[in-house]
């Protein structure tokens, strides 16, 4: 009876810590806010500096721009078919382009510099996902999904892997490549740790990041997988898929953001503090303001 107790008191006192954290990232009564419905399907979610978004509608080939005035724009009209997106140091908007299966920098102005052709000769999977690494060091996923657009039905490269990309290199390396579908991708503003989620396994793991820019000391962050992913200043990790799921540091749930479409893809924080969470869903894109800070 004595254990019994003790577990319910356990389990209430989880649950209280659970809410409580939940109600310090957010206000809880409140509910994303809806900015517009008018797209194919929403990914790649990004912020500048300034805090402006930009965004992709990949079965539309654009990207676009959600300014910190609330204003929505085109920002590139034939987009490659760009997937992930994460701003480089210089203000470029480095694209998984799936057109061709590239990777690509986008300036300022739209000027387009491709970054990664193939691999050894290869042509590449499909690159989803990409996180930028503060010295400019750039890790990207590959997973197969097949696309009306592609003049090929099965892929060239055995295996869906994880890519490095050195800086001023453009010869990607396999850092990853024992996961079934390798999908969201982020790492620590430090450039100390990254975490990849195999979406198909549906497990989300936490890499140390060497000098060499090699990936060491794999370890099972959560079981669940991803397709984007992001950060907060806490070290908070945020998943995508059915709505946005937080957790903290030590791979504890703390928070579960319903959003009422049938797949969240992809979110960042932004605005000029970096305090508002922007949420790609389907056909929509949703904001939600929040109590702490984004790093991207």
């Amino acid at each position: 009876m004595k254990y019994q107790k003790f577990v319910f008191a356990f389990l209430l006192n989880y649950c209280a810590i659970s809410v409580a954290s939940a109600q310090q990232l957010y206000d809880t009564t409140a509910k994303p806010k809806l900015i517009s419905k008018q797209f194919s399907f929403t990914e790649g979610a990004s912020v500048d500096k300034a805090g402006n978004v930009f965004f992709t509608d990949q079965p539309n080939n654009k990207i676009w721009e959600y300014n910190g005035d609330g204003k929505l724009s085109v920002f590139m009209e034939d987009a490659l078919h760009s997937n992930g997106t994460y701003f480089d140091s210089k203000g470029n908007l480095v694209s998984c382009a799936e057109t061709k299966d590239q990777l690509i920098a986008i300036s300022p102005k739209g000027k387009v510099e491709v970054l990664a052709n193939d691999y050894d000769g290869h042509r590449l999977n499909g690159p989803n996902d990409i996180w930028v690494a503060p010295n400019g060091n750039i890790y990207f996923t590959d997973p197969y999904y097949q696309r009306d657009f592609w003049d090929r039905k099965k892929p060239d490269i055995d295996g869906q892997n994880v890519y490095f990309l050195a800086k001023g290199s453009d010869k990607p390396v396999i850092v990853v490549s024992d996961m079934k579908k390798p999908n969201g991708i982020v790492g620590t503003p430090d450039g100390k740790y990254l975490y990849i989620a195999d979406i198909e396994a549906n497990k989300t793991y936490k890499y140390t990041i060497a000098p060499d820019g090699s990936l060491a000391d794999k370890k099972l962050f959560v079981e669940q997988g991803s397709d984007g992913m992001t950060l907060d200043e806490r070290g908070n990790v945020y998943l995508t898929g059915n709505g946005v799921i937080i957790y903290n540091p030590q791979g504890v749930k703390i928070a579960h953001i319903k959003i009422d479409e049938p797949w969240t893809a992809n979110l960042c924080f932004c605005g000029k503090n970096k305090d508002h969470l922007f949420i790609t869903a389907s056909k929509a894109i949703y904001i939600l303001h929040m109590n702490v800070k984004g790093v991207e």
